[in-house]
């Protein structure tokens, strides 16, 4: 097995080398997977004429064995992806992918499987012309899998980028904190949510509170908000126009899931935006079927069907006898925000729904890991209100026994104490701050559950808030949280308020490291959670 530092020497050589190696394929020591194409392109007589590869590339999904390539073409053409363990390319493997047409907007993604464990994978993707014999140049990438054992587990995370009209500003270094969690060389990534922000317009230009300028680069989809699926669409596309974001997916693989703003800000099925001028389509769920389509179709997500609507926003990976990631849908499924205080469960208490709910107790149930984190879209305990009476999150401000959406976590959590599942622990974002809360049934109203932590990071390139109030129905205690009480609401990124998480486990002890950073990678506040015997 190679050292750390000959996989960090063959990783930056690579790096630097890619640009060196973008100008045509590499054909050499070529296995081919498929005899139907050239295994050079033609000869090309103008850029024009090639394919082009205008967002970069992205890999997601990652599994032990599996991962998701993405990528989108200017045009109708071919994905391919070359592979391989050397950054020299020698032993490439050459897989053909599928089309990218129109009705995807030109993205593709192939699912690599059967990879070997413990290794760097070297990588490429070109697209082929459709209509004629000619080949973009290859964009390269690189990742990491997973180790049976002898290896420790490094994971960052966070969530909300491009929110509050805080776009992609070059005189400040775009979006600078993927830059800072690139330079972490993490396993992957876990984006929770917030991907894009649909409803937030970005303007060209910001006064800051001492008069200087925060300049935004602007496209026509971020103008206004999204309604048409080309608008949704514009907005992922508007995030890949950071350097520091394309650099970032091209060497750390995504898990992804949604929360409000990739639809409209605190949504949830069958709402109608009756009051909000700034929409001419009023039909929310219309919204969220052109949003879940821009999404699936943007994220490195694997899916095996054409309808969108069959594919899965939770799931879960195995990456590791030492973790396993579960990825919640808190939005498809929910009902009305309500002010959630109902006593007794009904379409309005519904957050997860009991098809996910009893889809997360197998999960948790059969899981051999270590360690079982939860990505959640939203805090458990914080309180996220939707107007003066409403509740958007789990939380309904009483402080008292589980009611209204409390009931849904109040049943998952007596279930992994009635089963004694260990290690598991919850990651979030949303409320633009960082923090730290240990869950304790000492001193919750409601008790039957298992203390557990849960750690809260972001914004990525987006408005600070907070921080907010704790609920204490399972008795959260606040350990950390990156503001102070009174914080002025809508700090820019310029003010350095950003703050993402980072995981590492310790493959001999098992003991997980949970770091929360900031803007420049500083640590803010770290834990040492052993694992239970």
């Amino acid at each position: 097995m190679e050292s750390n530092h000959s996989l960090k020497l063959n990783r930056r050589r690579f790096l630097l080398n890619s640009a060196v190696t973008a100008g045509g394929i590499i054909t050499t020591n070529l296995v081919s997977k498929s005899q139907v194409f050239a295994q050079a392109p033609a000869i090309i007589t103008s850029d024009r004429m090639r394919p082009a590869v205008p967002y970069g590339i992205a890999s997601g999904d990652i599994t032990n064995n599996n991962v998701v390539i993405w990528s989108k073409s200017d045009r109708a053409s071919r994905m391919i992806v070359e592979y391989s363990t050397s950054p020299s390319f020698s032993n490439v493997q050459r897989v053909l992918g599928p089309q990218a047409l129109a009705d995807s907007d030109f993205t593709a993604r192939l699912n690599l499987r059967n990879l070997p464990p413990n290794q760097q994978i070297f990588y490429r993707v070109l697209f082929q012309d459709l209509n004629q014999d000619t080949y973009s140049e290859p964009v390269n990438g690189i990742f990491h899998t997973p180790a049976i054992t002898g290896r420790d587990i490094c994971f960052v995370w966070g969530g909300d980028t491009a929110g509050q009209g805080w776009g992609i500003n070059p005189e400040f270094g775009g979006m600078k904190i993927y830059e800072t969690m690139r330079q972490m060389q993490p396993d992957f990534f876990v984006h929770c949510g917030d991907t894009i922000y649909a409803d937030n317009p970005i303007v060209a230009e910001r006064t800051l509170d001492d008069g200087t300028i925060w300049r935004n680069i602007t496209t026509e989809e971020k103008s206004k908000v999204s309604e048409t699926l080309k608008e949704f669409r514009g907005n992922y596309q508007y995030n890949l126009l950071d350097e520091n974001v394309k650099r970032f997916n091209a060497e750390v693989p995504m898990l992804a899931q949604w929360d409000d703003h990739e639809v409209t800000n605190n949504w949830y099925p069958g709402e109608f935006l009756l009051s909000d001028n700034r929409y001419t389509v009023k039909d929310v769920n219309l919204l969220a079927q052109r949003a879940r389509q821009a999404f699936l179709e943007y994220m490195p997500i694997g899916y095996t069907t054409n309808n969108t609507d069959q594919a899965r926003i939770y799931r879960s990976f195995n990456y590791s006898p030492l973790l396993d990631i579960f990825m919640l849908d808190e939005r498809t499924y929910r009902g009305r925000n309500t002010p959630n205080n109902q006593p007794v469960p009904s379409k309005d208490t519904v957050m997860l729904g009991s098809k996910q709910i009893q889809w997360i107790k197998r999960q948790l149930l059969t899981s051999k890991a270590t360690w079982k984190v939860i990505s959640s879209d939203m805090p458990l305990g914080l309180i996220v209100r939707d107007g003066s009476t409403d509740f958007e999150a789990w939380a309904n401000a009483d402080n008292g026994v589980p009611l209204g959406r409390e009931l849904e976590i109040a049943d998952l959590l007596r279930f992994i104490k009635q089963r004694n599942i260990k290690n598991v622990v919850w990651i979030t974002a949303d409320v633009h701050y960082a923090a730290a809360h240990y869950y304790d049934p000492n001193k919750a109203q409601f008790q039957d559950f298992k203390p557990f932590w849960e750690f809260v990071a972001g914004p990525l390139n987006a408005g600070t808030f907070g921080p907010n109030t704790l609920e204490n129905t399972f008795g959260p205690q606040l350990i950390f949280q990156s503001l102070p009480p009174g914080t002025r609401a809508n700090r820019p990124p310029s003010e350095g308020l950003q703050f993402f998480g980072a995981v590492k486990i310790n493959d001999s002890t098992k003991v997980m490291t949970v770091s929360l950073r900031n803007l420049v990678g500083e640590t803010v506040y770290s834990v040492d959670l052993p694992p239970e015997a």
